[in-house]
């Protein structure tokens, strides 16, 4: 048995044996077409979605005195679903040593969408047409510790919604969350320009209600989330990544509970050197590709992805999608001091 053969053989025990069956709700499933991916940044979602590396919360004081403009789509090939998101973000000039906040304020939302179409039939979860939203804020900071670590916390405000309307006719279902303390935080390690690793942790929880024909039943709704990384620059210009995730996720109401390791693997290069860059990876079950465009003060990138977040939200919405997420950067603190001399190029770099 080869060595390769040997680790997909690992894999493939190990998310046998650690994954129950879990049908994530509609209204917290659509959190993983925006919240979930865009904390990581478009840059790493594009290359295969490590948020233990290029996307660490370490990382942010990185991309101080920079302001942000997110948009994205996601569209279900077989269902005809479409969801929208917008975000705006803004990271503060560096103070304490180089420290910086990050703030982000993003708005989901998909009406008329297909539910539970392609999922086993169900009372509980009947097929259904509805509305669904989701309005959530994050608050990052990040300093370097010294020359080779730097560390990073994140606190979340997330509040979704969905009410469904059963195609048998049978009474609409309202699905609400309340907030509760939800945040995570991340470290990083980067010795020189060739290697960088990290670590990173996501503790969301929610109090979720599933309403119908008057009943109510509400619950604790945790998701946990934990990754590590690393990369490597063989040469200037090009970062080769691997890591992974665990998924470790429960559902009071539903009575459901997993738990689910998945694989990230992704490449950046450089085509032109601090203008223009090209990547690809995969993040999880999801095939990325993404590319970032450079004149100061803006920078634009792109991420386009095949079947966004498919190992997390099931087939609540249907199993095949493609998904475009965009983001302008604008360099405010460089506009502002008359500096356009770039920022900081390294393989640690949270933005290229």
């Amino acid at each position: 048995m080869t060595a390769m053969t040997r680790t997909c053989a690992v894999w493939t025990i190990a998310l046998t044996a650690l994954a129950a069956d879990v049908r994530a709700g509609p209204e917290t499933a659509l959190r993983e077409f925006a919240g979930g991916q865009v904390k990581k940044g478009v840059r790493t979602i594009g290359m295969g979605g490590d948020g233990a590396t290029t996307g660490n919360y370490a990382l942010v004081y990185q991309d101080h005195g920079g302001a942000l403009f997110d948009e994205g789509i996601v569209r279900f090939r077989d269902t005809g679903d479409f969801f929208t998101f917008s975000g705006v973000g803004f990271t503060t000039p560096a103070f304490w040593d180089d420290a910086a906040f990050y703030v982000i304020a993003l708005g989901q939302s998909g009406v008329g969408v297909r539910v539970w179409d392609d999922t086993s039939p169900s009372p509980a979860r009947p097929p259904s047409i509805g509305d669904l939203a989701d309005t959530s804020v994050f608050v990052k900071f990040a300093k370097p510790l010294c020359r080779t670590w730097s560390v990073g916390v994140m606190g979340a405000y997330e509040l979704s919604q969905a009410t469904l309307r059963p195609d048998d006719g049978s009474p609409v279902i309202d699905y609400r969350t309340s907030y509760l303390p939800s945040g995570g935080a991340g470290i990083h390690w980067h010795p020189d320009e060739h290697w960088q690793a990290g670590a990173r942790v996501i503790l969301n929880h929610d109090t979720e209600t599933r309403t119908r024909a008057g009943a109510s039943r509400s619950g604790l709704l945790r998701s946990y989330e934990y990754r590590l990384g690393m990369a490597y620059s063989p040469w200037k210009g090009l970062v080769l990544d691997l890591g992974g995730d665990a998924l470790d996720r429960s559902d009071a109401v539903g009575g459901t509970s997993t738990f689910k390791v998945y694989p990230t693997v992704g490449v950046e290069q450089a085509l032109v050197a601090k203008h223009v860059w090209a990547r690809a990876g995969l993040d999880e079950t999801t095939w990325t590709t993404g590319m970032s465009l450079a004149v100061a003060p803006l920078k634009i990138d792109l991420a386009y992805l095949y079947d966004i977040a498919a190992a997390r939200t099931a087939d609540v919405f249907g199993k095949r999608n493609t998904s475009l997420i965009a983001t302008i950067n604008f360099n405010y603190e460089a506009v502002l001091t008359g500096r356009f001399e770039g920022r900081d190029r390294r393989v640690g770099a949270g933005t290229p």
